[in-house]
């Protein structure tokens, strides 16, 4: 069973957050002021936080920005991860993806079950890692924003958290890159 581990120091990280909508402005982004709170909320620290239309290269672009960015050490993004057309969040994440961690969105799925049923089924949540920088990519809706949040990210970044957490191998995310 998953816990807290009281005698740890709580270690803050460094998170910015992307919306990607063809319809959403800094006025209206609920989904993004949604995460914008709860990592602050949590303590975590708001590196940077942009908002992007639907375009693959873009979002690609703004992603590996901000994993070449040593102020940076996660990206969320909310939105594009559906199954129409302009939906191509996930298509961007996994042009930038080292590796992917396959089981986030299986338990972003398993999570979302328990609110909306099958129809967590349109939902492609995805989680890798690039350049030393984890990179999550949320469905655009506040419920499945909270959800992931709430669920997944809040506990596996916090380093107190045991079993493990993300936070305890950030510093080895790159270690490839350092071998000779």
């Amino acid at each position: 069973m998953s816990t807290i581990d009281e005698t740890r120091e709580f270690i803050p990280v460094r998170i910015a957050i992307l919306t990607v909508s063809d319809t959403r402005g800094a006025d209206d982004d609920r989904s993004g002021d949604t995460l914008v709170a709860r990592l602050e909320a949590a303590g975590h620290v708001l590196a940077a936080r942009a908002i992007l239309r639907d375009d693959r290269d873009a979002i690609a672009g703004q992603l590996r920005d901000w994993c070449r960015d040593p102020a940076v050490d996660v990206v969320i993004s909310t939105g594009g991860t559906g199954l129409t057309g302009r939906d191509v969040t996930v298509e961007a994440h996994r042009d930038v993806y080292e590796k992917e961690i396959d089981a986030f969105g299986t338990v972003f799925t398993h999570v979302s079950m328990t609110k909306i049923g099958t129809s967590a089924v349109q939902s492609r949540a995805t989680g890798g890692v690039a350049m030393g920088t984890y990179l999550f990519a949320l469905p655009g809706s506040t419920g499945a924003c909270k959800d992931a949040w709430d669920e997944i990210l809040r506990w596996q970044l916090d380093y107190r958290h045991r079993p493990c957490n993300f936070v305890e191998i950030l510093p080895r995310l790159d270690e490839h890159r350092r071998r000779k």
